[in-house]
């Protein structure tokens, strides 16, 4: 079961390389990645909402979900600082792109320990949170890829970046599996608070902003759609 779980991690994470690979593919104009962003922004919107928020207050109740938030709010604000002080000079769509493996980094982590969770409780993989992993994530690295190559960085040391994300976070899954019997609903309802906390504070400071500033007046419309995607999906 705990190569189940791998198995389950792993295709989840893969959109992570496969979001990496298209925006290295060719040259994206500055509108094509300011929409792609703005959906995955949706995507991410709709995330919060329905698998983390809500799930995690039936799991673990509001308190936890609220204590998860505000660890994930901070950890999230404090690893970006961070990432920007060492990054000062090098660019905005370094730092961008920086910021977005940042964040698919620390929401996917959680994320995906949910996701293990979910499947040693015996009731088999989540198709909502899946399919809600997997549309968020292409839209980020898709962004985030195209944005670092842009400043300059080297296709190799990008993709091996997305590489690094995505195997870590596929990790998480089996690790998910290992503890759920262990694992409180209120750790549990932590866990999806973190990551819908991270996620909050990287839309607002990096992913929205840079999808606005590509895209124009036009990525408020994508991002509903994202958000319309992503929300269907969860709920079907």
């Amino acid at each position: 079961m705990t190569g189940e779980a791998l198995g389950w991690g792993v295709l989840a994470a893969s959109s992570l390389v496969i979001g990496a690979l298209i925006g290295l593919a060719r040259p994206w104009p500055r509108q094509g990645v300011g929409l792609v962003l703005g959906f995955g922004a949706g995507a991410l919107i709709s995330a919060v909402s329905f698998e983390l928020a809500q799930e995690g207050v039936e799991l673990g109740g509001t308190t936890a979900v609220a204590i998860g938030l505000g660890v994930g709010a901070l950890t999230y604000y404090a690893a970006a600082g961070l990432v920007a002080s060492r990054t000062q000079g090098a660019g905005a769509e370094t730092g961008a792109g920086t910021a977005l493996a940042l964040g698919a980094f620390l929401d996917g982590i959680p994320e995906q320990l949910v996701l293990g969770i979910g499947i040693a409780s015996g009731e088999g993989v989540s198709v909502g949170l899946l399919a809600a992993i997997f549309v968020s994530n292409l839209p980020e690295a898709v962004g985030g890829a195209s944005e670092m190559e842009s400043a300059g960085e080297s296709r190799r040391r990008v993709t091996r970046l997305w590489l690094v994300v995505a195997a870590v976070c596929a990790l998480a899954t089996p690790v998910g599996f290992a503890i759920a019997d262990t694992a409180s609903g209120e750790l549990q309802g932590g866990i999806n608070g973190f990551a819908a906390g991270a996620l909050i504070v990287m839309l607002v400071d990096s992913m929205i902003p840079e999808a606005t500033r590509q895209a124009g007046r036009t990525t408020g419309l994508v991002t509903a759609l994202g958000f319309a995607v992503a929300s269907g999906m969860s709920v079907a």
